[in-house]
């Protein structure tokens, strides 16, 4: 038996993680009693939010099974982007809407603690998704006598037994494949605070040093270390906490941004170029009778280090998502996209759904084999019970009241 794992990894998300996750578009989890209030409660919910991070956890799923088919569909082959890079921005975003308020009504003090309770719950969150993790690993190593399949998700170490790697875990530098992107997120949430307190004279008061230590990462390769020795993080805080950043400015600079023709033709004619070349990679590696058009460098899309170029590729598809679809849309409500919907905004126990999810997967189509029909059944299945779970969420979380799409408007 072969269990073959995801060439890509993800993030999510959102994750990750998710955002993580108020009528201005927080999520569910942010707006319960110990979250802060909405900023403007008279606001309708921005849909776009919950919408796009839902659909950030999907692709999550799919691209984490391996040699899928249907990952073909997913973002990173029309972009230069990826679910990772949705699920980070809104979750940047949704944080500044969330806690921001809460410096200027209970105080600084009370600002950092909400912020770090939430740092709390995503720990506690990877903790026990570690647990269930390996869990399933260690039952397929031990029933089916595969070894591979916890050195292919590298999880060998920690299985062997080994103490120190114990404590690697509890230290956040043991990361197996596909549990990467709730330690980013903790990393970015921690320093949050900060980034609001800087932000409060001028959003350019945090985004010009966020701006030079990505400069200074990507400059002499700085990156947090991992374990065992050598190996480093798979998302380089010191890259990604840019688009953290850029996500927090747009968030508080929101009601005074105009976005011009010129920016948003900009931002169409360079996602249509990343689109076309994306596509033809795609294309080039399913068919080889078709030619590789756009032999680019592989460090300029490389995702530790987060490049120029997605970071403008996700900012482009932002702007036309701003520019061109309601945060009312009558499609949110549709019954496509409102189950999309809700796994937004339950986006934190949605997307370590999708890490259990994606290894059963894994573990399923290794048995059953790799037919279209056996990963039509696996990915519908999957998608399903996401969906499931999250409308039982929001069921418990409206106090036994089930969900009800909005009326169109």
């Amino acid at each position: 038996m072969s269990i073959r794992t995801a060439s890509r990894e993800l993030p999510s998300p959102p994750a990750g993680h998710p955002a993580a996750a108020n009528t201005a578009g927080v999520s569910a989890q942010e707006a319960r009693p110990d979250r802060p209030a909405p900023l403007t409660p008279a606001k309708r919910r921005d849909l776009r939010l919950d919408f796009f991070r839902g659909l950030a956890l999907v692709f999550i799923f799919i691209d984490h099974i391996p040699d899928n088919i249907f990952a073909r569909f997913t973002l990173h082959n029309i972009a230069f982007c990826d679910a990772a890079e949705m699920f980070i921005f809104i979750s940047g975003y949704t944080a500044a809407l969330a806690y921001a308020p809460v410096f200027r009504r209970e105080g600084v003090a009370m600002g950092i603690a909400r912020i770090y309770r939430r740092v709390w719950q995503l720990y506690v969150a990877h903790l026990l998704l570690f647990m269930i993790f390996s869990a399933e690993i260690a039952y397929t190593v031990r029933v089916h006598y595969n070894p591979l399949f916890a050195d292919e998700l590298a999880e060998a170490d920690y299985l062997s037994g080994q103490g120190e790697t114990f404590i690697r875990v509890l230290l956040l530098q043991f990361q197996p494949t596909l549990l990467n992107i709730l330690p980013l997120y903790i990393i970015l949430l921690l320093g949050l605070p900060g980034m609001l307190l800087l932000m409060r004279r001028h959003v350019l008061v945090g985004l010009i040093p966020s701006a030079i230590l990505w400069g200074l990462a990507t400059l002499l390769h700085w990156n947090m270390p991992g374990y065992p020795a050598g190996r480093l993080w798979y998302f380089n805080p010191f890259a990604w906490q840019l688009l953290f950043t850029i996500a927090i400015a747009l968030s508080l600079s929101r009601d005074r941004i105009r976005l011009p023709r010129a920016l948003v033709l900009a931002a169409l004619v360079f996602a249509a170029a990343a689109g076309l070349v994306s596509l033809n990679w795609t294309l080039s590696s399913l068919f080889p009778r078709v030619p590789s058009l756009f032999p680019l460098p592989g460090t300029w899309f490389d995702k530790t280090a987060l490049p120029p170029l997605r970071i403008i590729s996700i900012l482009a598809l932002t702007v036309l998502v701003a520019a061109w679809i309601p945060r009312d849309a009558k499609w949110f409500a549709s019954r496509i996209g409102w189950p999309v919907v809700l796994c937004g905004r339950n986006s934190l126990e949605v997307f370590c759904l999708t890490i259990i999810l994606a290894v059963m997967a894994n573990f399923v189509l290794s048995l059953a084999g790799y037919s279209v029909t056996a990963q039509l059944i696996v990915n519908l299945g999957g998608l399903a019970i996401m969906i499931g779970f999250a409308t039982l969420l929001s069921w418990f979380r409206a106090g036994g009241k089930w969900p009800v799409r909005p009326a169109a408007t």
